[in-house]
């Protein structure tokens, strides 16, 4: 029997009530202290895009793509996030999408969104966060060294996240499955579904880059900022006969 694997959305009974109040604290603990930082970052700049990446987020997340047969993935959005509006800002953003889907489209269950926020939201947003930054002075460079940074940063913020879930059940899983297949399906399969993760974020921050590289947070504060997509020069009118 094949059994659907969708991200990384824990449901309802997958760990044990302990576990999800344990770490239903640890998401209520880390998100209060990002509301707190989140402030000294919204300006006008950032707050419009942290409404944009979290409607993008919140969509392309409804899009599955095929892994592999009865296995599917979505993007997670942590360094994306992280990568344009900060991680302060970033984790927010994806602690209320995984509160709408789990509301609304019971994608995630209500007691298991403690974990589903500090997986994907913490985790996954100063995983991506993390490799951005130590990768920060390949990222100034040049748009595609921000485009191979952004990739790297959502790849490997993908796998870490998984370890996250691993790590819930490894401590609570009432699940019925082996704790060696839970690692071996999560890690394997977010390792394939990271390469998706990647190559959706760097297009994106690419894109964002290419035309306004000052909404990108992760370049602020930089000695040499990636330099604005200009319009073709006009012909001047009139010219020498």
């Amino acid at each position: 029997m094949v059994t659907m694997v969708t991200a990384m959305h824990m449901s309802d009974g997958l760990v044990n009530a302990t576990t999800s109040l344990v770490f239903g604290a640890v998401a209520v603990v880390g998100l209060v202290l990002c509301l707190v930082r989140a402030r000294a970052d919204l300006d006008e700049r950032t707050a419009p895009m942290a409404g944009l990446v979290t409607a993008f987020v919140f969509a392309v997340q409804m899009i599955n793509f095929p892994i592999l047969p009865g296995a599917s993935g979505h993007l997670l959005g942590g360094a994306l996030v992280a990568i344009l509006v900060g991680p302060w800002v970033g984790t927010v953003c994806i602690a209320i999408v995984l509160l709408v889907q789990a509301l609304l489209f019971a994608d995630g269950g209500l007691t298991a969104l403690g974990t589903n926020i500090t997986n994907m939201a913490l985790i996954g947003v100063f995983t991506g966060y993390g490799v951005a930054l130590l990768l920060r002075r390949v990222a100034r460079r040049s748009r595609s060294g921000l485009v191979a940074t952004a990739f790297v940063a959502a790849f490997v913020n993908t796998v870490i996240a998984s370890l996250g879930f691993v790590i819930e059940y490894a401590i609570g899983g009432s699940g019925g499955a082996g704790l060696g297949t839970v690692f071996a399906l999560m890690v394997g399969l977010h390792a394939l579904i990271g390469v998706g993760e990647g190559v959706i974020t760097a297009a994106t921050v690419g894109a964002v880059a290419a035309v306004r590289p000052d909404l990108v947070y992760l370049l602020r504060g930089t000695a040499t900022p990636l330099v604005r997509r200009s319009a073709p020069a006009t012909p001047a009118a009139g010219g020498a006969a």
